[in-house]
């Protein structure tokens, strides 16, 4: 690790690319290989080289240099954490495949299986078989991933080959170089993370740092080289005070000092908001001692130097992270009253911090384990296999793992104090799913820290949670779809549905599509004529439209997917469905106000745009002339001072929920009183559709026109709100936030964004049916990644005209 902060910024400000001879990479080799099979490693990899250096003959790349001098640089990169001579061989042969005339079966007969299978899991696929380029670039880290599941030194031949090309790719064009950072930053650094090689990945992130903003990185870096004798100088003041107690305590410890990250000061200015003047845990201290009881007792004696500060507590020792690190991280004020990061862990454990995953097999003896029984110890990798079960694209693919596995996490313990991380947002059902399918199918409740919780109660760090199942549980809840955050208990809840009765598989995706439907304005599944579902069903892949309809059902194809694309069709087809959507033209059915005029009658009630209130939202009515009765939240702005106060009447959320054909008032008949969801009739009287229960005696003495009723349900008693979400500006921020919103099956009808400095803006209305489901909303939007604050957007004040 750096020690100053010279040696934090000396890799990525070389005046140049730094030459790599084979020698290096062979004396590196030979340094760690055992005695016994040193010769036979050397000899593998000169082997390689020589391949690779007649294979690439004459070949440059963009930055001028000759093209050997890339896989030289990945197999010093393996050398570097100590891989085994085979990973190091497909290392120097690993674009041999994709550039050159050599192919898998030579190298397979000259270097064996072992050596062909990395090289494949790392080769591009072909670039003609896909027109997209962003799947294509989907499908090939697809491969990488499934490949990794098998073999974990594919995915670290990868990881070196993408760092020693983010520190060229100022060769590309912007376009390309923008696009080459964020996908470093969003995939292959966190990757390197994951598997706990802590040095590939803060280059990685400093490198597509600089690469996608080379002014902000120029303006940190000149910042900590301003900074640096000062710091330095209290770090030198403390390592001195802390060697002298340790000593005094008996110990035997190594210190170290680290300047934090480039990318990491910039992570932290945006996260908290400040300057980078307040950013005060710049500098860290690492201790290295012999045994476990010795990280215990210098923590006591770093405790005991100087105040340490509560919050900034870890122990990875008693609850090692996933990828096997351990070490003990605490915080304390300095000499100067700034804080200082203190690391403590074994020798031991320093190696695995070092080496990450590779630790696990390096050269040692008694055998080590292999980079298959490693990629099997590793539970995230298993479950990379799990996704693939579900046939989804490759760009879902990656975002489900990118989700999973590469966002911010949350970590969590099971009763037995075992540890697991989630992404931010997770539920107790993520983490059922995670111990067992079986425990998150039989799931029925929760407990966190010893309480009872609602199954979509959002985790936080440190939660111990238990799960509670029931043999006798019927399975998921379909509701459970939006419930989850990881995209593992998604699939998981979809493929039991999957496996459900085919029938109910059908009836529950009609009833989805016809919500969707009326949410959208087009009057439900029975406006649609049936040629227009099975054209559908065809474009999508299915059999039939009951297949369509079945594969809705159990989660394979969303509602809103399928609308939309009949809403294409209608836009790119018109003659074969003379009405949008392939709609049977039929009168429309009334839909009865939501709201009632308390002592009035059949007034014309309307929504206020300025404050767009919800049923549950306190209310008040006001009579316009000559339009109604236009209702306001009670705390909207324009009814504050209202210079016509006898014009305010009181209004409540209610009126019956029923849609009838033809378009007349609706009243509920006193015979028979008919509760929602009751089986109903309605019979034209005195021009009004009067609605009794199906079985109601006293329609025998009711002649007269029969009407079209029904009870209306939740989602056709929807109303426009405005939601404002503050955040810190960053790629791929609206997408997030609309993603949820297209979980939640809600519509966009609008939406803006603003950004000021580092901070963004995003307004978006859509379309819900209650305050409950606006809570619901908020407080899921509230765990995207760097969102500061959530809320109803307030009312707008309007100058009032005559009326």
């Amino acid at each position: 690790m750096p020690t100053s902060v010279a040696a934090t910024l000396a890799p990525l400000t070389a005046s140049g690319p730094r030459r790599v001879a084979l020698e290096d990479v062979v004396q590196l080799v030979a340094g760690y290989a055992p005695a016994e099979r040193r010769d036979s490693a050397v000899a593998l990899v000169r082997q390689a080289y020589a391949v690779a250096l007649d294979a690439h003959a004459g070949q440059t790349r963009r930055s001028g240099e000759s093209f050997i001098q890339h896989p030289l640089h990945v197999a010093l990169l393996l050398a570097g954490i100590h891989l085994d001579a085979e990973a190091i061989a497909a290392g120097l042969l690993h674009d041999c495949v994709e550039d050159t005339t050599v192919d898998l079966a030579a190298i397979r007969q000259a270097f064996g299986a072992d050596v062909a299978e990395l090289v494949d899991g790392v080769t591009k696929l072909a670039t003609v078989a896909v027109e997209n380029l962003d799947e294509h670039q989907a499908q090939n880290l697809r491969k990488v991933f499934l490949a990794m599941a098998r073999d974990i030194r594919v995915v670290l031949i990868k990881l070196a080959d993408r760092l020693h090309n983010v520190r060229t790719a100022w060769v590309y064009e912007p376009v390309k170089r923008e696009r080459y950072a964020r996908e470093t930053l969003e995939i292959y650094a966190p990757l390197a993370g994951r598997l706990g090689i802590e040095e590939w990945r803060w280059q990685l992130e400093d490198y597509a740092f600089k690469l996608a903003q080379p002014e902000r990185y120029r303006d940190i870096a000149r910042w900590l080289l301003a900074e640096r004798q000062a710091r330095e100088s209290v770090i030198s003041d403390v390592t001195t005070q802390l060697k002298e107690r340790l000593d005094g305590a008996g110990l035997d410890a190594f210190i170290q000092s680290r300047v934090k990250h480039i990318y990491s000061i910039e992570r932290k200015i945006r996260r908290k908001g400040v300057d980078i003047s307040e950013v005060y845990d710049i500098l860290a201290i690492r201790i290295l001692v012999n045994t476990l009881e010795d990280c215990y007792t210098a923590l006591g004696v770093v405790h005991g130097a100087w105040r340490h500060i509560p919050t900034e507590f870890d122990d990875y020792i008693s609850a090692p992270k996933e990828n096997g690190y351990q070490s003990i991280h605490t915080a304390v004020l300095g000499p100067d009253g700034k804080p200082i990061e203190v690391q403590i862990r074994t020798h031991a454990m320093h190696r695995t911090a070092d080496y990450g995953v590779a630790a696990h097999w390096l050269y040692k003896d008694g055998g080590a384990a292999g980079p298959t029984e490693v990629a099997d110890k590793l539970a995230w990798v298993r479950q990379i296999l799990t996704l693939h079960e579900d046939e989804v694209s490759a760009g879902a693919f990656v975002e489900a793992v990118k989700t999973d596995f590469f966002s911010d996490t949350v970590f969590a313990f099971t009763p037995k104090g075992e540890i697991r991380d989630f992404p931010v947002g997770s539920t107790p059902l993520d983490f059922a799913y995670r111990i067992h399918t079986d425990v998150g199918h039989r799931c029925i409740g929760a407990k966190v820290n010893g309480r009872l919780v609602s199954l979509d109660h959002q985790l936080q760090n440190g939660d111990v949670v238990e799960i509670l199942t029931s043999k006798s549980s019927p399975g998921p809840s379909r509701s459970w779809l939006s419930q989850v955050r990881t995209a593992h208990a998604r699939d998981k809840i979809r493929q039991w549905f999957k496996r459900t009765e085919r029938a109910d598989n059908v009836e529950a995706g009609r009833a989805l599509l016809d919500r969707e439907l009326r949410k959208a304005g087009h009057g439900g599944l029975a406006r649609v004529a049936d040629h227009a579902w099975d054209a559908l069903a065809s474009r999508l892949g299915y059999a039939d439209a009951e297949s369509l309809f079945a594969g809705v059902g159990h989660g394979a194809t969303s509602a809103q997917q399928v609308v939309n694309r009949l809403k294409l069709a209608a836009e790119v087809a018109p003659e074969a469905a003379p009405a949008p959507l392939g709609v049977e033209t039929r009168a429309a059915p009334a839909v009865q106000p939501l709201v009632r005029v308390l002592g009035a009658g059949n007034l014309l009630t309307r929504v206020a745009a300025c404050c767009k209130p919800l049923p549950g939202d306190d209310i008040v009515g006001f009579i316009t002339r000559g339009h109604g009765v236009t209702v306001h939240r009670r705390d909207c702005s324009n009814m504050r001072h209202v210079e016509e106060p006898e014009r305010l009447v009181s209004v409540e959320w209610g009126g019956p929920p029923i849609a009838a054909t033809p378009d007349l008032p609706v009243r509920l008949a006193v015979c028979c009183g008919p509760k929602p969801g009751s089986p109903i009739v309605g019979v034209v009287v005195d021009h009004t559709v009067e609605v009794h229960r199906a079985r109601c005696k006293e329609l025998a003495h009711r002649p007269g026109e029969q009407a079209h009723v029904r009870w209306l349900e939740e989602s056709d008693q929807v109303l426009p709100v405005t939601i404002r979400v503050t955040a810190e500006d960053r790629e791929g921020l609206a997408h997030d936030i609309t993603g949820i919103i297209r979980d939640e099956g809600l519509n966009i009808t609008a939406a803006t964004v603003a950004t000021k400095g580092r901070e963004a803006t995003m307004r978006v209305t859509v379309h819900l049916a209650s305050v409950a489901a606006l809570a619901s909303l908020l407080s899921r939007l509230a765990t995207v990644r760097g969102v500061l604050q959530v809320a109803r957007d307030a009312a707008r004040r309007v100058e009032r005209k005559p009326l």
